[in-house]
């Protein structure tokens, strides 16, 4: 079987994809799978040795989120930067498996090569529009246009060619349940999770031995925060008498001054360092957040938007932290959040939690994907 995986986003838009291509490839299925070009996804893609075809545009080349006046000429700028890198790796192949910005050309690719198509969710209130408006006003316009320049008849249902009748949920059941309407066949597989086996650095681990645990902030990807969110987050957590740990992220945070009781890192293997740190202060990406939990570290999240907020609320719904109100935390905000995933009930919440957590998701998907239309009438 020859499998072609697209994914056009941040980290938390690849990395699952990876963990499916790796369990693909051991099920014996053949997987190209195209993503942006990035230094991190490339590496990403290397440790899962799974091919990657890139697509011509960083994904760090969008300097900023689209504002809701541009959001209809960003997807056409989004379906312009992949479509034909999708159309020419999938040509031959058995199935086209789409997810983030993927999703706008996927359905459309595997119209024209007459194969199935298979959309990738990795939150469940996805399929509610965006803001209050529907995704036939949202992207109806950029789609059909695309697709009327290379022969495709419009689509009346934006929604359903997006996401089709049946997508897979790649969000772990405890943390993220389906609650949509039946109409809506989606099936929830678990988080996909690429495992990491990587070591911390020496010098990390130094920092992690001197002292008492100490509380982790970082905003992945998110490039909207600031030099002054560091500062907040730093301020915060020593209001707790905790020492930190700054990641720098793809914001480039660092520490405002230099005193010992603060260190920062880059990327490094979270799946580990999360077992070591006594709370994660971070934005709500599925991936960070199914991480954290299944760490059993407390959570406090600050969503900068999107999903995040979604993210937010089922932390604080499970007990297992606390939802900062707002993406720009003060001290004092922030402080009282960090209380409240410090209290030993929230520990204790975020143990229990953790031991629910699944970590088979990525061989459930696989097995479905390989199944083909069996996998349909399941």
């Amino acid at each position: 079987m020859r499998v072609v995986l697209s994914t056009y986003g941040s980290r938390g838009d690849v990395e699952p994809m990876v963990a499916l291509a790796v369990r693909l490839q051991a099920l014996g299925a053949q997987v190209r799978m195209c993503a942006p070009p990035d230094e991190e996804f490339r590496e990403l893609l290397i440790r899962g040795g799974v091919p990657l075809v890139p697509f011509d545009r960083p994904w760090r080349s969008w300097e900023r989120p689209p504002t809701a006046g541009e959001r209809q000429q960003r997807v056409a700028d989004f379906i312009a930067a992949q479509y034909e890198t999708v159309a020419e790796t999938a040509a031959g192949c058995d199935v086209v498996v789409a997810t983030a910005m993927s999703q706008f050309v996927g359905p459309s690719v595997a119209e024209e090569l007459g194969i199935p198509y298979r959309c990738v969710l990795f939150c469940p209130d996805v399929l509610d529009g965006l803001d209050g408006q529907g995704f036939d006003e949202l992207f109806g316009a950029p789609i059909n246009s695309h697709r009327a320049s290379i022969g495709l008849p419009p689509v009346g249902n934006v929604g359903e060619f997006v996401f089709t009748a049946r997508p897979l949920l790649a969000a772990d059941p405890a943390l993220g349940p389906w609650r949509g309407p039946e109409s809506v066949g989606v099936v929830q597989t678990g988080a996909w999770i690429l495992p990491d086996e990587r070591p911390l650095p020496a010098e990390l681990l130094a920092f992690l031995d001197a002292g008492d645990q100490p509380v982790y902030a970082g905003f992945g990807s998110m490039r909207t925060v600031d030099e002054d969110s560091a500062r907040v987050a730093i301020e915060a957590i020593r209001a707790q008498d905790r020492r930190v740990l700054l990641g720098r992220g793809w914001a480039g945070l660092a520490p405002m001054d230099d005193q010992d009781d603060c260190f920062v890192i880059g990327e490094v293997n979270q799946q580990t360092l999360f077992d070591r740190v006594a709370a994660v202060v971070h934005h709500g990406g599925a991936g960070t957040t199914t991480t954290a939990a299944r760490a059993g570290a407390p959570q406090v999240v600050v969503p900068q938007g999107g999903d995040q907020v979604y993210w937010a609320g089922r932390v604080a719904e499970l007990g297992i932290g606390a939802a900062h109100d707002g993406p720009t935390p003060t001290v004092e905000s922030l402080s009282a959040a960090l209380g409240t995933a410090l209290t030993a009930e929230t520990c204790a919440r975020a143990t229990a939690v953790a031991a629910d957590v699944r970590i088979d998701g990525a061989t459930t998907a696989a097995e479905l994907v390989v199944a083909g239309d069996a996998a349909h009438r399941l």
